[in-house]
């Protein structure tokens, strides 16, 4: 069957997102090259520009994928928890230990903020915030929290773990920054618990950090 213009717009976006997502993670930001996107995915430069404007351009939307896929992941290790305290706590380490994929290290968290800027200011960067807001308005009502302004917690919680993913990512040793981020990570999130002691201490969190 022919297909429908649309269709086409589609798969020619999606290749060169492919191929740019390839390149930017095996070569960085700096070494790859619109004839690497092109060449691969065999188009034309006229596509690149037509589609995403430039270089800076088709990182943003790369940037922009792996972000919803991140939060995807995140989501479901948070379904996993046996409490929403727990849950809440998961997701955020799940957060910083992502800095230690390649992928996830070189595009997000070393290029991404010297590319486009402070990521606290990227597009999604509100509906992050928002949405650790709400984890908190909800913890905090059921008393599991200590009583807190939500969205002033949601942008320390935030610029914390943001800190943290790039330490890791830009270390000599990511796997021991790791290990003493997240510790220190984990202690800064346990400080908002309301009783320390109480049935929300049950269980350590099931991520690890390899020693």
């Amino acid at each position: 069957m022919r297909r429908s213009r649309n269709e086409m717009i589609a798969e020619t976006r999606a290749k060169l997102l492919a191929a740019g997502r390839r390149a930017f993670g095996a070569s960085g930001y700096a070494e790859a090259s619109m004839d690497d996107f092109t060449g691969e995915a065999g188009l034309t430069r006229g596509a690149l520009y037509h589609h995403f404007g430039d270089k800076k351009g088709l990182f943003a939307a790369v940037v922009a994928e792996i972000d919803s896929e991140m939060t995807a992941r995140l989501c479901e290790i948070s379904s996993m928890a046996s409490t929403r305290w727990q849950g809440f706590v998961d997701e955020n380490i799940g957060y910083v230990l992502m800095a230690l994929e390649p992928e996830l290290q070189r595009i997000m968290f070393r290029d991404g903020p010297a590319v486009l800027g402070d990521p606290s200011q990227w597009p999604n960067a509100n509906g992050c915030i928002a949405a650790v807001a709400q984890s908190l308005e909800i913890l905090k009502q059921e008393g599991v929290i200590v009583d807190i302004d939500p969205e002033a917690g949601a942008r320390l919680i935030n610029a914390a773990s943001s800190s943290a993913a790039q330490w890791i990512a830009n270390a000599e040793n990511p796997d021991a920054i790791a290990k003493r981020a997240v510790e220190s990570f984990r202690t800064f999130l346990e400080g908002l618990r309301a009783n320390k002691s109480g049935p929300w201490a049950s269980n350590e969190s099931r991520l690890r950090v390899v020693a």
